[in-house]
């Protein structure tokens, strides 16, 4: 840590703890034992207390780092060198997301599903020309690691078409009936990067408000099975019309801001799926090309090296007598480089090489060995000119990374859907409505109408002012409107039922109802 991050050990451990959270990555790259925080907000323990490890996806992300795949600079004292970026099997970025602020700029990319990923980038190397619109029908939509719905897809699309965009995310939840015949929400997934805590707390503060009615209890009944939280309703509440009240008042619906800003040869730019797909195969393959011309060169060294082993299998006797009328093993190794041309680091092998190899069995094992190491250089060559049969091998390898992480899609996706109308929180009940000869208008609910015993006192319904009497009455309900014209025909005004106190006349313009 000292000497590759020189902002201290707590921002280090704080980055790998978010790594170790499966709430916070779609696929964790970091193997945690030990508390490592929770949904909850709750702080992970103290170093000391855990331990981690790499998991099997991260180290996909460092293979082959040490074949010269990537570039490396020097640390910030310039006494070790680091990875500028790694060979990334898996693309990262796309299934994991990002987020930072710097100078004069933010990015915030969502997590996506790896398997669909993966399909879009096998269908741009099969086809470099395909639009962004087909690639959509691969990576339908961010996937979350806390689930969720994702409601409506034009902010979604917008966003994998510009790399721009706000998806809306909601929390899964289902309405029981309890065996009392009251009603409950149970809320078992909840939107990325929200609080669950925070959130309960903030419900319990509107309700104690009164923003929020039609709640008679908030439970968590979250374990380590799953998540569950538990809000009653009130028995003369109606639990459909609370959920969409705590849609639109609480965190269990919230949106993301997709910002996909990412350095592409050190420039900051926006990118669309398309661009992130493309530069991030262009990455891979790149990493093919070095990493083949690494292995190559390491093939031709010790080929180098068998073609002096034969050589001295070949002259036997000639290297041994020369070996043996030498007085030290420069001088024999000297020799063997003039007598039979042979390079310092063959005539080296050759000293070095055990007595055992002299036997007829090893020596055909280096002679097997060459001629099968001359076929891995012809195809090493071959790979280096020919772009299809990399292709071929990134496809593989996508491939291999499908079938070995792949999953299903975690957040369910609502394609068609709008925004909470006003009808949607509020409840659909029946109302009594009264307009007096003088023009006032006054709603009531008509449960609060009874029928009248014998003997019995009734409800007033309405008290008027002197000289005033009710005209008119009807029965409508709470998701009507009263549309009010006056006399001239212009429209005075249109009023949801809900919100109908009492309207005083206009005195100057006399108006009607319909």
């Amino acid at each position: 840590m000292v000497k590759y991050h020189p902002h201290g050990d707590t921002s280090v451990y704080d980055a790998m703890v978010r790594m170790a959270q499966e709430w916070s990555l779609r696929y964790p790259l970091v193997d945690g034992q030990g508390n490592f925080g929770s949904v909850d907000g709750d702080s992970p323990a103290a170093m000391r207390y855990t331990e981690a490890r790499l998991k099997k996806i991260a180290e996909e992300m460092l293979l082959d780092i040490d074949k010269d795949t990537v570039d490396f600079k020097l640390n910030f004292d310039d006494t070790l060198k680091e990875p500028t970026v790694l060979p990334g099997k898996i693309p990262n970025l796309l299934v994991n997301g990002a987020s930072g602020i710097a100078v004069g700029m933010a990015t915030n990319m969502a997590p996506h599903n790896l398997t669909e990923v993966l399909d879009a980038v096998i269908a741009y190397i099969n086809d470099r020309e395909i639009s962004v619109e087909d690639l959509i029908r691969y990576v339908k939509a961010p996937d979350f690691p806390t689930g969720g719905i994702i409601y409506g897809f034009n902010g979604v699309k917008e966003a994998l078409l510009t790399g721009r965009g706000r998806v809306m995310m909601r929390a899964k939840a289902n309405i029981e009936t309890m065996e009392n015949g009251r009603e409950r929400i149970i809320v078992t997934e909840i939107p990325y990067q929200t609080n669950k805590a925070e959130m309960i707390k903030k419900t319990v503060d509107l309700i104690n408000d009164k923003k929020l009615e039609g709640i008679s209890d908030i439970r968590d009944e979250s374990d380590r099975d799953g998540m569950r939280v538990v809000y009653e309703i009130k028995r003369d509440s109606q639990a459909n019309v609370v959920l969409n009240n705590l849609y639109k008042y609480t965190a269990l619906q919230t949106s993301f801001s997709v910002n996909n800003i990412a350095l592409v040869g050190g420039r900051p730019m926006m990118l669309n799926l398309k661009d992130l797909i493309h530069h991030y195969v262009e990455h891979r393959h790149e990493v093919l090309i070095r990493k083949t011309r690494y292995e190559l060169a390491e093939a031709e060294k010790r080929a180098h090296i068998l073609e002096g082993l034969l050589i001295a299998l070949d002259h036997l006797d000639e290297v041994i007598a020369l070996i043996r009328k030498s007085q030290t093993p420069d001088e024999a190794k000297t020799g063997l480089m003039s007598s039979f041309a042979l390079s310092e680091i063959q005539s080296k092998a050759i000293l070095e090489m055990r007595l055992q190899r002299l036997t007829g069995l090893e020596r055909d094992k280096i002679k097997d060995e060459y001629a099968e190491l001359m076929k891995v250089i012809d195809y090493y060559k071959d790979l280096l000119t020919n772009e299809t049969l990399r292709m071929e091998i990134l496809k593989d390898e996508m491939v291999e990374m499908r079938s070995k992480y792949g999953d299903e899609r975690r957040t369910e996706i609502v394609y068609a859907a709008d925004e909470i109308s006003m009808e949607d929180i509020i409840a659909d009940e029946a109302v009594v409505v009264t307009i007096s000869h003088l023009g006032y208008i006054k709603r009531t609910l008509l449960t609060e109408y009874r029928l009248q015993s014998r003997g019995g006192r009734g409800a007033k319904g309405t008290v008027t002012r002197d000289e005033d009497f009710v005209e008119h009455m009807f029965v409508a309900t709470n998701h009507n409107y009263i549309l009010c014209l006056p006399k001239k025909g212009a429209v005075s005004g249109c009023v949801p039922m809900k919100f109908l106190k009492v309207i005083k006349p206009l005195k100057e313009e006399p108006f009607r109802i319909l």
